[in-house]
């Protein structure tokens, strides 16, 4: 599985795709715009260029496409305020792999610069947003470009699935009957994804590096994990929902066994390390935080029916996520059968355990 080519959110505005399943996402991004905020605040009081460069990698699209975009103008039009002078020209760059759905994004632009104009007024500007595709794990900008780097919920995205977990020279797979790691994965398959993570991440680092101005900051947040060789994992909920299908003959054994999703959540310690040993950049915070699985899900006056549409949402959401390349080693026609049944094993799981995510949220700047 080529991860560049697959990897992206479902497009479009239907009820599986993730325009409509990401109000998790956008909970988070609320979580961290106090981080966001102070950073930013830092920054804009020892420098504001005339043409302030940003760059957003993992965009996806939908309503959270430019809601960090937009958070940034709001804490730089403060600052600028401050300073009695005009905000600078912006110049913003939309990452994300190319099967992301850009053409969505750039349908929704006008809306938002008509919103922008009506809500800050001539003397705010002038924006310029365009799309940058490409891997965050490569360069992306020309040297000594960018002011600002934000991403929200892409880190946890390896390169690709790691080389080391199935066996070169017998082809067999050392996770059998797990999609990630999971407490009973033995440890090579905790260290393929840790040195795969480790290549990404020290990858990432040392591009930004280069691309970012002296002074310039960025600001990362993913899905993390208290202990990286044993977490309780929305994967492996799934893993166990894909082997009752292989039990009951509607997908083919082999086909759960070849397939390990290619993310990794690591712990906090995993990921100071990286930045202590890369060294191209300062950490100036990191903070870890939990949310609910559930966390975005607006509940209604009917308990019962909430327990069940809580599952669904979080399944949902996983869909929105995971059905590209899922698809790509099932068939596409077991897909609503898959997430129906997984709906049901999240509900199980949530009424024994309140299972949380584990959010990490970086901050670092480049001397």
């Amino acid at each position: 599985m080529e991860v560049e080519q697959v990897l992206h959110m479902n497009g479009g505005v239907g009820k599986s795709s993730y325009a409509k399943n990401s109000s998790l996402q956008r909970a988070v991004i609320s979580i961290t715009r106090p981080i966001l905020d102070e950073s930013i605040t830092i920054y804009c009081n020892k420098m504001l260029p005339k043409c302030l460069r940003i760059a957003d990698l993992g965009c996806s699209s939908g309503p959270n496409t430019l809601t960090a975009v937009s958070n940034i103008f709001d804490i730089i039009e403060a600052s600028s305020q401050s300073f009695i002078i005009n905000s600078p020209t912006f110049q913003v760059f939309l990452n994300d792999l190319p099967g992301n759905d850009f053409n969505a994004v750039f349908q929704s632009l006008s809306s938002f610069y008509e919103k922008l104009k009506k809500d800050k007024g001539d003397k705010f500007g002038p924006c310029f947003i365009t799309a940058m595709p490409g891997s965050f794990y490569g360069r992306l900008f020309p040297d000594n470009s960018i002011h600002i780097v934000h991403s929200s919920y892409s880190l946890h995205w390896l390169s690709k699935v790691p080389r080391e977990l199935v066996n070169d020279e017998s082809g067999e797979a050392h996770n059998k009957g797990n999609i990630y790691i999971t407490n009973t994965s033995p440890s090579i398959v905790f260290k393929s994804y840790l040195d795969q993570f480790q290549k990404d991440f020290t990858n990432f680092l040392r591009y930004r590096s280069q691309e970012i101005v002296s002074g310039g900051i960025m600001i990362l947040t993913f899905i993390g994990s208290i202990q990286s060789d044993s977490p309780n994992n929305i994967y492996e909920i799934l893993g166990r929902t894909l082997n009752d299908m292989v039990k009951e003959n509607i997908i083919e054994a082999k086909c759960v066994e070849n397939f390990n999703v290619p993310a990794y959540f690591p712990s906090a310690k995993e990921v100071k390390d990286v930045i202590e040993k890369e060294r191209s950049l300062c950490l100036q915070k990191l903070n870890t935080f939990e949310i609910d699985w559930d966390a975005g899900f607006i509940t209604s006056d009917n308990i019962d029916n909430d327990k069940h549409n809580s599952g669904k949402y979080v399944s949902d959401y996983i869909r929105a996520v995971a059905e590209p390349i899922l698809v790509t080693q099932f068939e596409e026609t077991i897909m609503d059968e898959l997430f129906n049944r997984f709906a049901d094993k999240v509900n199980e799981s949530m009424a024994n355990e309140k299972w949380k995510y584990v959010n990490l949220v970086i901050s670092l700047t480049k001397n």
